[in-house]
């Protein structure tokens, strides 16, 4: 009975522990706001400068590189071609705090104004992306992200 008493005493202390304070939820957000606002400019170095140091990016493709310096250095010539046009929003923000300074970070996105590779307008897109954000410093940034493309697919054959 005592072990149930203490479980119960302890249970908000414990569920306080998986969530994120007002202020970490709206620095979160102005992460994600930042992230987009790069893309928008098509800024390398402030796309890149949300990431932590260390950080893995994997696109929708699956391609994926390690390092602020490398997520800078493969994103400024597709930000110089296909993306330059580029529109990206983001349309719906899902925060889960694992620990304090800890997050997993769903971002519904559209995009418009892509072109491929022969410099066509490609349509309008949408996807998700999956952070992993981390408190580092009092500062909120990603340390994993992965994307993927969930455009519109043809239906499935009758």
């Amino acid at each position: 009975m005592r072990i149930i008493a203490v479980c119960l005493l302890l249970l908000p202390l414990l569920l306080k522990a998986q969530t994120g304070t007002d202020a970490d939820e709206h620095a979160i957000r102005a992460v994600v706001d930042r992230f987009v606002d790069a893309w928008n400019r098509h800024d390398a170095k402030a796309f890149a400068a949300v990431f932590a140091e260390d950080a893995d990016f994997t696109n929708v493709r699956g391609m994926g590189v390690s390092g602020r310096a490398r997520i800078e250095a493969f994103h400024a010539p597709l930000f110089a071609t296909i993306f330059s046009k580029s529109h990206q929003e983001s349309t719906d923000i899902k925060t889960r705090f694992i620990r304090p300074d800890v997050a997993a970070v769903d971002v519904r996105w559209k995009m418009t104004g892509a072109m491929d590779a022969q410099g066509n307008p490609r349509p309008e897109r949408e996807g998700l992306l999956s952070f992993v954000m981390a408190k580092n410093a009092a500062q909120w940034e990603i340390v994993v992200m992965h994307n993927l493309d969930i455009s519109a697919l043809p239906p499935p054959p009758k």
